[in-house]
């Protein structure tokens, strides 16, 4: 007897298939937050080269995901997480064998682009073999607590292998799940594709490239550059118009990458600027604890790990409960209820003297993070499709993920030109001889790791309070999500009425 479609459930090994992919994409991203004070240390990078190295993953990331769903809706998904898988392993292992910084950059960015496959391919693979809602709502909940594992393993193995090996062993998992993840796609994964109506925004795609990278790279160097320079004005003047071209790009689309559109409704809008501050203060605060645990104070990889580690477990251990509470709290609250103990714990850790370096101390402040941060991811996707109409759901969540990879791209360029540069203002003058030339040559973070002793000091000082106020700006970014989220986010009238009447029409029907 021929089992009917709808009665369909996923293949388990096609299901352990796209949660190791997700959980691969996953864990790149946490892998080099425990050791930029190695990297820092092993290619005397600026405070801005080593931003680059967690910008380097999430820009392509962020840049490609969308285009990626099309080239897999039209080319089939199980190509393209083999591909992924393929491409991730070989960027970390451009990461592993890397001899500078610019090396570093690469295989970091070759990686983003595999994770930038694997993120919607995995995730559109579960949908195509799920077309009941309830098990579609089982297989994501496996699926999304594949990346809450990923994201607690990767920095524990990141800092546990710094520690006892050179920091390039860090990169070394990554490879392998990346390779498994090609093989495993290839045998255990059923393919799917759906073409109809799909096709490839070339022009937004490279108009939005080029513009954000142009923004990142001009808001990072601005700070050492300075923002008058003619490299620093003629980026951001580039990446102006790059934006305002693919604006024009869009509308003109017949398959947008990102439907404007959906802007003209208020509460997707004000979705999508939660979205965007939410990440940014997030991935700021947590970039800023990186920094301040290996490269300022010098902790071990492992132990600069643990704050990490404690963060990602969180929201492991609440996911169960928020899967439920989805169904049943207004999305509306959750942010609310999320971005609240976000700002407490971001207004914490800034209050926290720059030589605290016991993890008693940062228990507090990762635990509020954790938490609101698992509140604000749940309940981001479902506010911004529950503001527009049902038909819009997909490119809703889409545009949603485009804006909150930007966020987070943007959290640790913003974040680390204020704090560098407020910390190079308050040396200004304090430094003689070798030291100056140092900071004026590499910036504080050289100084804070190779100057004399009275340097070192006044460079840890002044890194403490530009630090500190740029976790003051991510604090404040979760306030300012507050505000948005209580004045303008709200459920779409019309699509409760559609549900509802849904709801009717199928207990009438039993």
């Amino acid at each position: 007897m021929t089992r009917s479609i709808s009665s369909k459930r996923i293949d388990r090994r096609t299901l352990i298939a796209c949660c190791l992919a997700v959980a691969a994409a996953q864990m790149c991203i946490t892998v080099p937050a425990p050791i930029n004070g190695e990297i820092q240390t092993a290619f005397g990078a600026s405070g801005s080269q080593v931003a680059w190295v967690t910008l380097a993953f999430i820009l392509p990331t962020a840049i490609l995901e969308l285009n990626f769903g099309v080239v897999g809706d039209l080319f089939g998904r199980k190509r393209l997480l083999v591909l992924g898988g393929f491409v991730l392993a070989l960027g970390e292992l451009l990461n592993a064998t890397s001899q500078n910084v610019t090396m570093l950059w690469t295989g970091q960015a070759l990686a983003g682009i595999g994770a930038a496959a694997l993120f919607p391919s995995s995730l559109a693979v579960i949908a195509a073999e799920t077309p009941e809602e309830k098990d579609r709502a089982k297989a994501v909940s496996t699926w999304a607590l594949s990346i809450s594992l990923a994201s607690a393993v990767g920095p524990l193995s990141s800092g546990v292998l710094a520690t006892v090996a050179d920091f390039r062993w860090a990169f070394v998992p990554p490879i392998v799940l990346g390779l498994t993840v090609a093989v495993s796609s290839w045998v255990l994964v059923t393919d799917s594709r759906s073409p109809e109506g799909r096709a490839l925004d070339w022009p937004g795609q490279m108009t939005v490239a080029v513009g954000l990278t142009a923004l990142l790279w001009g808001v990072i160097e601005g700070g050492e550059r300075g923002w008058s320079s003619t490299a620093i004005v003629g980026a951001l003047s580039l990446a102006a118009v790059a934006l305002v071209a693919f604006v024009v790009a869009e509308k003109r689309a017949e398959s947008p990458m990102f439907n404007l559109g959906l802007l003209r409704i208020p509460s997707f809008a004000a979705s999508s600027v939660v979205a965007l501050v939410g990440m940014f203060g997030f991935i700021g605060t947590g970039y800023v604890v990186s920094i301040r645990l290996g490269a300022v104070m010098h902790l071990s990889a492992l132990r600069a790990a643990l704050p990490f580690v404690i963060l990602q477990t969180i929201p492991l251990l609440l996911a169960p409960v928020l899967s439920r509470m989805l169904t049943r709290v207004d999305a509306r609250w959750l942010l609310t209820g999320g971005l609240l103990p976000m700002a407490a714990g971001q207004f914490w850790i800034a209050a926290l003297p720059i030589t605290t370096t016991s993890l008693t101390a940062f228990i507090g402040p990762v635990l509020l993070l954790g938490i609101g941060f698992i509140c604000v991811v749940s309940s981001l996707t479902s506010a911004a499709v529950n503001a527009v109409p049902i038909e819009k759901t997909g490119m809703a969540s889409g545009a949603t993920s485009l804006v909150r990879e930007f966020g987070q791209a943007l959290g640790p360029a913003v974040i680390s030109t204020v704090a560098l540069s407020l910390a190079s203002s308050a040396l200004a003058g304090k430094l003689s001889g070798a030291d100056a030339g140092m900071e004026a040559a590499a910036g504080p973070l050289a100084v804070v790791s190779a100057g004399g002793e009275s340097a070192r000091a006044a460079a840890r000082e002044a890194l403490g309070h530009g630090m500190a106020v740029g976790v003051v700006i991510c604090g404040c970014a979760s306030l300012l999500g507050v505000v948005v989220t209580l004045f303008l986010v709200r459920r779409n009238p019309a699509r409760e009425a559609t549900e509802v009447g849904k709801g009717v029409v199928e207990t009438a029907s039993a």
